[in-house]
């Protein structure tokens, strides 16, 4: 895994809004969306890597 210092631009700012500045109703909302857009992207690379495979 990178370390934050390798990380795109945009990703070391969404930290650091996070770290810094988000309030609990915000981060609620920013975990809802990370954690169902990571689900998806999961999902889209299984799915590619089985058309690969078959």
């Amino acid at each position: 895994m990178k370390t934050f210092n390798n990380q795109p631009k945009s990703t070391k700012k969404a930290v650091r809004y996070i770290k810094q500045d988000a309030s609990k109703e915000q981060l609620i909302e920013i975990k809802k969306l990370f954690d169902t857009t990571i689900q998806k992207r999961i999902k889209a690379l299984e799915l590619d890597n089985q058309k690969i495979i078959s």
